[in-house]
């Protein structure tokens, strides 16, 4: 099988539109196999053009420290929040146990 023409693609803009599409045409029921497999195919080649896109594009320092920090405008250096998390198994279960150092007896 031939490698799909993505050629026409210049900008991410216009990837991102196409594969749009091509989410829309592999989720219709109506479409065959074969032709969700060209899609496929196509899909990758586009991602192949995505990363060449990528390889060439002179970034500013802006733009990579954006990127380093996730790619968040206005949230660089910040530390992810903290979730609560569940006791650990082997921390005592109350006061008690804690005072005792954590064996019932």
């Amino acid at each position: 099988m031939a490698k799909p023409d993505v050629s026409q693609y210049q900008s991410f803009d216009q990837i991102t539109r196409r594969l749009d599409d091509i989410v829309g045409a592999v989720r219709d029921r109506d479409v065959s196999l074969e032709r969700s497999l060209d899609l496929f195919d196509e899909a990758i080649a586009l991602g192949s053009k995505a990363v060449e896109l990528v390889d060439a594009t002179d970034f500013s320092p802006e733009e990579k420290a954006m990127l380093a920090d996730d790619g968040t405008p206005g949230e660089k250096g910040a530390a992810a929040p903290e979730t609560a998390s569940a006791p650990k198994e082997d921390a005592p279960a109350n006061a008690k146990d804690a005072a005792e150092g954590g064996n019932a007896s």
